[in-house]
């Protein structure tokens, strides 16, 4: 005798072996033989009959008859399990591109334009090293921080020769090219470099070693501005097509501080918009008032200026923005390519603004302000 619970889920089984008998004779109809049709038929219509009399022995015995049948007529497919699995991946990464596009899209800083608020890539010298640089801790500190001990060897035997400038550049952040024996090096910067012109380096000698830090990577809320206009102070993703002198399909991260109608200009180290000092909002009271690590807004540099497109030249110049134009600066204007090169950045060019740092977990990690 079947006790209460026991006949309640084998009701509830029957209903679901019977909707799915149906779900397999619609879309197997055409293929299953009239035989095999008739079969499933016949099995479904017992599984009703002794479920309609409540014989629960009946139900029992039928219903696995039924679920037979069905595996009978199911065809056979190979690694199930692994099917299974992907198929769950693919609608996972459907989910995730669609998430990225319409909602949040992740983007990392490549540059030093707004340092402090947000860094790119640095490179860093260190001599030797450290134990959370050698394996297997390397990876760690690296999902941690973003910092990647590299060491560079040389490819070749021979002598150190190149640019004589070399020695006396005073970006030592920047890329630089040497050669060895007729073999060309590149190095990640000047500060790190362990050979000088002249010197004579064995193959497999050591010609650099620093630290690599991954830029910030920060998400996008490609949401809001359907909902609400940009406001003065945002920090901005933004895509260059149409942007004179920029390179197409590619995005630019900065500082919203202009808006439609208004007329701005720089008099270091103030911005000022329609003529008048602008502290608001804190974000850009602190780039005016150069509290730590912040220069103040500055003008286009001196061997820049000759650029056709540049603006913002002298405290006199002024930029009027049309009613679909918004300005954008770093907040390290010193070391910054921005709306005072190229101009203003049209409204159908913004993607949203950057609003969370998520990875690495620095001391800038949360809220972009």
């Amino acid at each position: 005798m079947i006790h209460f619970f026991a006949r309640r889920r084998l009701r509830k089984q029957s209903r679901e072996l019977l909707h799915h008998a149906a779900q397999l004779r619609h879309m197997r109809e055409d293929l299953l033989s009239a035989q095999d049709l008739a079969r499933l038929d016949g099995a479904a219509a017992q599984l009703r009959a002794a479920l309609a009399d409540r014989d629960w022995d009946a139900v029992e015995s039928r219903w696995q008859k039924l679920y037979e049948t069905i595996q009978a007529l199911t065809p056979r497919r190979s690694a199930p399990s692994l099917r299974e699995n992907l198929e769950v991946a693919v609608v996972a990464i459907a989910v995730a591109m669609a998430f990225r596009t319409y909602f949040l899209q992740p983007f990392k800083i490549p540059t030093g334009s707004m340092q402090p608020t947000l860094y790119g890539i640095q490179i860093d010298p260190q001599a030797q090293p450290t134990v959370f640089d050698r394996w297997p801790l390397k990876p760690v500190k690296w999902l941690a921080t973003g910092q990647w001990y590299v060491e560079l060897r040389a490819k070749s035997s021979g002598v150190v020769h190149g640019d004589p400038a070399m020695a006396m550049r005073t970006d030592s952040s920047a890329p630089i090219t040497f050669y060895v024996g007729g073999t060309r090096h590149k190095v990640p910067s000047l500060t790190g470099l362990r050979v000088r012109l002249g010197q004579e380096v064995a193959r497999g000698q050591t010609i650099w070693a620093g630290l690599r830090t991954a830029g910030d990577h920060v998400l996008v809320n490609k949401v809001i501005w359907n909902l609400r206009r940009p406001r003065r102070g945002e920090v901005i993703v933004f895509n260059t097509d149409r942007i004179p002198t920029l390179p197409p399909n590619t995005h630019y991260i900065k500082r919203l501080v202009g808006l439609p109608g208004e007329s701005l200009s720089i008099s270091p180290p103030e911005l000022l918009i329609d003529g008048k000092s602008v502290r608001e909002p804190p974000a850009i009271a602190r780039i005016v008032e150069r509290r730590p690590g912040y220069d103040g807004y500055q003008l286009v540099e001196a061997r820049a200026a000759g650029l056709s497109s540049s603006v913002l030249r002298t405290p006199q110049d002024v930029v009027r923005l049309g009613e679909d134009e918004y300005f954008a600066l770093g907040d390290n204007t010193g070391n910054s390519r921005d709306s005072r090169y190229w101009g203003p950045v049209k409204q159908q060019n913004l993607l949203g603004p950057a609003t969370l740092v998520y990875w690495p977990f620095s001391t800038r990690w949360g809220l972009i302000r």
